[in-house]
């Protein structure tokens, strides 16, 4: 098997997946290549993907490398750190069987994943589960003695502009399903028009739907400068010492933000903000809850995760999953009853309407006239 496409070259993948399309060859170095990350580049549809590190290392199942397989997208793996080097990104490539020639000179080799291949590797890598568990738990109670501050008060709540007050607040995180989740809870938003918090990339998953977020809240690495201009109030998350790298990027584009200085995750904070200005209901789309999700973000805890939840959780709607819970498809059936609902009310006045019953023994006579029976 010979493919030929353009190489498209960088080790983050989010970084990637703007740049990438069809006719192009990916190469990522990319180790426990995780769900989201496969649906971004899924929803690119290269030629091929290389990934310079191994797909599945073992310490976890990670969904992420079966999902392209299954959609027919050639994974080659582990290639090694040369197709970093020496592939830039234009550059012709020709995958011929396992072989990896850039501008007619051999590479390396990367190792096509089957279906079945990566199930072993996950087989695998289950039984590696209950170690990582007992790391994760530890790490979790470590750090979640240190973060406690951050719902017990110790961590100023910026003032913001936007009202949230006894109104619904809706938090998009870019987390595996997330567009199919949100498409679920689309009606909720037309009638109900929660406060719009996306948190980083979230906004952008926002805007394609047609939605202008309210509040954007993050680091401000994943998120596009479309969805920063497009009016929404910023909210930089900043280190818990003060330093805010994602300010810089919102003072470029001449844009004002308020600073949120807290440990955790961007997508804790969003929800915390939340709580803390009043929000009667709060639905989350694409977050990160469970240890599979934080160790494919390579986070070895949840600790202010767990934190935040504890806190936020009487008024807090999980939405993550929402699309996979009915997905019954249009059926016959249903058309056939709505015809007969439709008619029958037509039928019971024909039969009760003393003029619709001549109108029907002339139309009849009509016709055996015509058939002269």
């Amino acid at each position: 098997m010979d493919i030929k496409g353009k190489a498209k070259v960088d080790k983050r993948t989010k970084n990637l997946v703007k740049r990438l399309h069809s006719h192009d060859i990916a190469i990522i170095d990319h180790a426990d290549l995780d769900e989201l990350a496969a649906e971004t580049l899924l929803y690119c549809r290269p030629k091929a993907i290389i990934n310079a590190s191994s797909s599945i290392t073992g310490r976890y199942p990670n969904a992420g490398p079966l999902n392209l397989i299954k959609a027919g997208v050639p994974l080659f793996d582990t290639a090694g750190p040369k197709v970093m080097q020496d592939i830039h990104d234009g550059d012709e490539l020709l995958i011929s069987g396992e072989e990896i020639i850039c501008r007619g000179k051999w590479v390396a080799r990367g190792t096509l994943l089957t279906e079945s291949m990566v199930r072993e590797k996950m087989a695998a890598a289950a039984q590696n589960v209950k170690k990582e568990l007992a790391k994760f738990v530890d790490n979790t109670l470590d750090y979640a003695q240190r973060e406690q501050g951050l719902i017990l008060g110790e961590y100023p709540v910026p003032r913001l502009q936007t009202k949230i007050y006894d109104r619904h607040a809706l938090v998009v995180v870019r987390g595996a399903g997330f567009q199919e989740d949100i498409l679920a809870v689309k009606s909720y938003i037309d009638e109900i028009k929660p406060v719009l918090i996306g948190v980083d990339g979230g906004a952008d998953a926002l805007m394609e739907l047609g939605y202008r977020p309210d509040i954007i809240v993050g680091d401000m690495d994943s998120v596009s400068d479309h969805a920063l201009i497009s009016g929404a109030e910023i909210v930089v998350h900043a280190y818990p010492d003060g330093r805010a790298p994602g300010l810089e990027r919102v003072n470029e584009l001449g844009l004002q933000a308020v600073v949120f200085s807290a440990p955790g995750t961007s997508e804790d904070i969003a929800l915390l903000l939340a709580y803390e200005k009043g929000a009667e209901l709060i639905v989350a789309v694409g977050t990160h809850t469970n240890m599979i999700d934080f160790l494919e973000k390579g986070r070895p805890g949840m600790a202010s995760t767990f934190l935040v939840r504890l806190k936020v959780g009487s008024i807090l709607v999980d939405a993550k999953g929402v699309s996979k819970l009915y997905r019954q498809g249009f059926r016959l059936k249903h058309v056939a009853q709505i015809i007969l609902a439709a008619l029958l009310p037509l039928v019971v006045i024909i039969i009760v309407s003393p003029s619709t019953k001549s109108f029907l023994k002339l139309l009849i006579m009509q016709v055996k006239l015509m058939l002269r029976i």
